[in-house]
């Protein structure tokens, strides 16, 4: 599909009408090949797109857009291990239903997340405290310009919080295709996050927490379908623990949970906080009902969400001595851009 303008709206979930020269679907690792193979001999800007629930078009973009449909997913186990290998292109909750059909445990925490399995590597997707970087085995990707695929274990994808070398050394240079699960049958529920405390440990199965994980994330997430969102917008700022102490006795209520030697924020309480709750630019907002979110109204280009988000870190800086950063890809005119600094 070629063509000087083609419309990205039905992409994103943020719904946001921006549009791209070329728009070609990845169906097979052949087919992948061929088409890096071709953009590797001409200097035409490019990005992946899987589900498009995890990234923010901040302006028209003035290049190829490869649309990651590459599908199957392999199941094998030995007496201690369930392995999972999922082309990049399956759906995320699919999967995690999947593995619930099939009495696979461990995947049950991250129900209900948007978008693609491919994309799960690059952002160390994580919730209701279980991260990706602990259930994942291996990522293959293809190499842009060799066209060559490399296989990493878990521990060379250098995860981290929303971070790995996807984002990092890699950023650009490859295109993930197919990714491995280690899943122990040893399973032991991961209940110390926020509303699944209430969850019995001795009794409780993975269907009890898929099923209310779903339910506490459709009641604090609106529906993209309904209202378009990308999810948490902001990553949940790390800070010392001294830093912490003195942002506490400023403010006593202040959400926080321990992260290593440090201390995690909670961004939305930030947000919530400095009184921005509701606020709104234009067709851009922040969710009535949770501050992590911004939605947008209808008619919202890339421009007016990048100005709202800009503006809310402005606010949070002044406000808290703290700098929020978007969790989302923003896609500029050519490529990946920053707003922060």
């Amino acid at each position: 599909m070629t063509s000087s303008q083609i419309s990205l709206l039905p992409y994103n979930t943020l719904g946001l009408n921006q549009s791209c020269t070329e728009l070609l679907t990845i169906t097979s690792e052949a087919e992948l090949k061929k088409q890096l193979t071709k953009l590797s001999t001409k200097p035409s800007p490019w990005f992946v797109l899987g589900g498009g629930s995890n990234l923010v078009l901040c302006e028209d973009f003035n290049g190829v857009v490869l649309k990651m449909e590459l599908k199957g997913i392999v199941h094998t186990e030995d007496d201690r291990f369930h392995y999972l290998s999922i082309a990049a292109g399956e759906d995320w909750h699919q999967l995690v239903e999947y593995c619930l059909e099939h009495e696979i445990d461990g995947l049950e925490n991250l129900a209900l997340i948007p978008g693609t399995v491919g994309a799960a590597p690059i952002q160390n997707i994580g919730a209701y405290g279980v991260e990706f970087c602990e259930l994942c085995d291996w990522v293959e990707f293809m190499d842009a310009t060799t066209q060559l695929v490399t296989r990493l274990t878990a521990e060379e994808c250098q995860f981290g919080y929303r971070d790995s070398i996807f984002k990092q050394e890699l950023k650009g240079k490859v295109v993930i295709t197919q990714v491995g699960f280690k899943l122990s049958k040893n399973w032991q529920p991961v209940l110390n996050y926020g509303p699944l405390q209430q969850l019995e440990h001795n009794t409780v199965t993975s269907r009890d927490i898929f099923d209310l994980v779903c339910q506490v994330r459709q009641q604090k997430l609106p529906d993209p379908k309904m209202l378009g969102n990308v999810g948490s917008f902001f990553k949940n700022p790390i800070v010392s623990v001294e830093r912490f102490q003195s942002l506490h006795a400023s403010f006593p209520d202040i959400a926080a949970y321990p992260h290593n030697d440090d201390m995690k924020l909670a961004a939305g309480w930030l947000i919530d906080k400095a009184g921005l709750k509701g606020y709104q630019l234009g067709q851009a907002a922040v969710h009535n009902n949770q501050a992590l979110v911004l939605v947008n109204y209808g008619q919202a280009k890339g421009e007016d969400i990048i100005t709202l988000a800009r503006y809310i870190i402005e606010q949070i800086k002044q406000i808290f001595g703290v700098e929020l950063e978007p969790e989302p890809r923003l896609i500029g005119q050519h490529g990946e851009i920053t707003i922060n600094g």
